[in-house]
């Protein structure tokens, strides 16, 4: 039984932009180097660059590129509104059967577009990429990574791969059932497992940036983390209802242990520094339990508000 599928003639190539403009040229023309290979299949690239607010002459290296291919598409933002944001406007704004996503930086090697085409075109629904290994990166950076895609697996129920890249090929439905969780705060890898869909994973070792400089710091990262845990995850808040119930019983005991101590020895106030030191740390446990909560409640704060998940100023 043959399960290939016959889709249209456009694989459409979603590039998220934040001051990429060293990059922007290379990628293309490195891109264009797998072209050779859709061409014998009838079919045709898309590039959709996504500007997130850059403020070096990102759109202007789109636009030169433009001038000389009507294939490539422009969409700018009025400011930065962050990858995600980026990435749900790429994947909106794209028309091909077949979505590519991928970064500017050349860490994606576009050299895995043909053998990520042909697991589409054998009956694969979804393509995603991983690093086997961290080379290059800052070892306290690789270990905290680590770290985040482990506890992920044990507290949240989605599908989220130690070293997965943003770089996926989709077919349409896939790029649709993306699209339609419009909510305001989004954690992309989170939601790619989220829709579910048969996945293909291929591996390869890092690459680094071909042009300029990361726009990840270790703040951001660790932020982003966060917003990955809130958004696919509520063990932070089961924990502090279990810290609540263990505090609870902890003061019970302390009490017992106090009136015991003072019906004995009639000294109610030796255990003062370890009832001062209990005070400060269960005070401590309730307002880190507090600001989990306040977390929680201000993702949902701004999800009621409904505001745009980006706002075009420039498209072409």
């Amino acid at each position: 039984m043959n399960n290939s599928i016959v889709f249209t003639n456009t694989l459409s190539i979603v590039v998220p932009c934040y001051n990429e403009e060293e990059s922007v040229p290379l990628f293309y023309a490195e891109t264009l180097k797998q072209e050779r290979f859709f061409h014998e299949k009838g079919i045709e690239f898309e590039f959709v660059f996504v500007d997130d607010g850059s403020r070096d002459k990102t759109a202007q290296a789109v636009k030169t590129l433009r001038e000389n291919d009507e294939r490539v598409h422009l969409v700018s933002f009025s400011r930065n509104f962050g990858k995600e944001s980026a990435i749900y406007a790429g994947l909106e704004k794209a028309n091909g059967d077949v979505v590519v996503l991928m970064d500017a930086d050349l860490q994606d090697p576009p050299a895995l577009l043909p053998e990520m085409y042909s697991y589409i075109e054998s009956g694969q629904d979804f393509v995603g990429t991983r690093r086997v290994d961290r080379k290059g990166e800052p070892p306290i950076r690789s270990w905290f990574a680590r770290r985040f895609y482990g506890l992920m697996r044990n507290i949240s129920k989605t599908d989220i791969v130690d070293g997965a890249r943003d770089y996926r090929m989709m077919t349409r439905k896939v790029c649709d059932a993306i699209l339609s969780m419009k909510e305001y705060n989004r954690f992309s890898k989170g939601i790619f497992g989220w829709v579910g869909f048969d996945t293909k994973w291929i591996e390869y070792e890092n690459i680094k940036r071909a042009a300029g400089e990361t726009k990840w710091s270790f703040r951001k990262l660790f932020l982003y983390s966060l917003e990955g845990i809130m958004a696919f995850s509520t063990m932070p808040l089961t924990l502090s209802f279990f810290f609540g119930m263990l505090f609870c019983v902890l003061a019970l005991a302390l009490l017992i242990f106090i009136i015991v101590r003072t019906a004995a020895f009639g000294d109610a106030f030796a255990g003062v520094p370890l009832v001062i030191c209990a005070v400060l740390f269960v005070g401590g446990i309730q307002l880190l339990c507090i600001g989990i909560l306040g977390s929680y409640l201000s993702k949902t704060y701004l999800e009621v508000k409904q505001r745009p998940i980006y706002i075009v100023k420039e498209e072409f």
